[in-house]
């Protein structure tokens, strides 16, 4: 079956090369493989000292190739008539420079996943090994469809009907034109690709993501609360790569306070994670530049190791049948409890953990229902819902 690895961690921690050595293990056992970067300070380059283009770079190794993904280019060239509607629509608001993307945030972080399934769907790879921007612009990228799909469906639910009708009235009012029959086409067919995006980033024998990180306080944590929030977007994640371990026979005493700590951290961060694979990398004393600077974290590391085998680790959010209603279970792992807040909000349940929230449309059986409680403990939420209830207020999870 064709996988997806996602590779992802605090900015400077060492990703890029680390998906590299997946990318180069994985073209090495003859998979036909593409290692593709969604962060804009691409450094595959660098990585394999080669001038990247707009395109997919072939044939860099036997079986491997690389790709820089530029999100302009691709929804200027893949999704034109979409793209021609958001010109008109920014030309309406007085904004003429459909370069300037950012005013919807997210959207260049959409087109990166939607080209990402495309490629995975034309089926020349049997491997997408995908080196992601750090962890927050990640999280940014893996929730935005389902975020979208959610705006959508409040926005569009009347179709070409409401278009027909609201159309004299927006430009006329609001001086925005509403997308003609052939964008809202293109509406719809992208409400669809949203949801086989969905689909594909959280199907378990297609999708896995990787953390890597290095073992310093503040990466830890930051690597905890980001392991939660993937899991609260019910991402896979499947493997931890603990980078720049400094070897124990180093012989200076300089570093003998830095071992110290070291080990201090990788104890907690095994601790932590000590249902995932845990896989460590030393510290080298040269620049990863060049395939066979890469070759020596395969060797060193992943040689020997069944790292693409699919493994479903991670648990599912699920609805439980109870005696007086129902529950819902959300998998948070190291979450903080005075920092998790939910509240019903009509059709929805909305969770809020730090600094990220998430939907979850109800099924149809509980529209009847509210929620009488909730706890956290063991990593897990649990949400009761039952006849009756009339809490849709904010409430802590107890």
């Amino acid at each position: 079956m064709k996988r997806i690895y996602i590779f992802t961690g605090k900015g400077g921690v060492g990703k890029s090369s680390v998906a590299a050595a997946h990318a180069v293990k994985s073209a090495g056992e003859g998979r036909k493989t593409l290692l593709v970067s969604t962060d804009m300070a691409h450094n595959l380059g660098d990585i394999f000292e080669r001038k990247m283009g707009k395109t997919v770079e072939e044939n860099v190794l036997p079986h491997l190739d690389l790709y820089e993904l530029d999100p302009e280019h691709v929804m200027e060239n893949d999704f034109p008539e979409v793209m021609g509607y958001l010109g008109k629509l920014f030309a309406d608001l007085g904004e003429p420079d459909l370069q300037n993307m950012g005013m919807i945030p997210g959207m260049e972080e959409l087109f990166s996943l939607l080209k990402i399934a495309d490629i995975y769907k034309e089926e020349q790879y049997e491997r997408l090994i995908v080196d992601c921007a750090p962890t927050g612009e990640t999280l940014s990228l893996l929730k935005f469809p389902e975020l979208l799909s959610w705006y959508m469906e409040k926005l569009f639910p009347i179709g070409k009907v409401g278009v027909r009708v609201l159309a004299p009235i927006s430009k006329a009012v609001f001086k925005v034109e509403m997308p003609d029959k052939c964008a809202m086409n293109e509406i719809e067919k992208m409400y669809l690709k949203l949801a086989e995006l969905q689909e594909l980033l959280k199907d378990r024998d297609i999708t896995s993501v990787r953390i890597v990180t290095v073992p310093e306080k503040m990466v830890l944590e930051e690597t905890k609360r980001n392991y939660m929030y993937l899991n609260l977007y019910d991402f896979n994640v499947d493997g931890v790569y603990i980078n720049r371990i400094l070897p124990k026979e180093i012989g200076n005493p300089f570093f003998d306070q830095w071992l110290v700590l070291q080990k201090k951290y990788i104890t907690a961060l095994k601790e932590s994670f000590g249902a995932l694979p845990i896989y460590e990398i030393p510290w080298y004393d040269e620049e990863l530049k060049g395939e066979a600077a890469i070759r020596r974290i395969v060797a060193d590391v992943l040689e020997g190791k069944d790292v693409f085998s699919t493994k479903s680790i991670t648990e599912r959010e699920r609805f439980l049948q109870t005696e007086t209603g129902y529950q819902l279970e959300v998998f948070l792992p190291n979450g903080e409890k005075e920092k998790i807040d939910l509240y019903q909000a009509a059709a929805d349940i909305v969770i809020k953990a730090g600094n990220f929230k998430r939907n979850i449309p109800l099924p149809n059986v509980l529209r009847r229902y509210g929620v009488s409680r909730a706890k956290y403990e063991g990593g897990k939420l649990r949400i009761w819902f039952e006849k009756g209830s009339e809490e849709d207020e904010h409430g802590d999870a107890s």
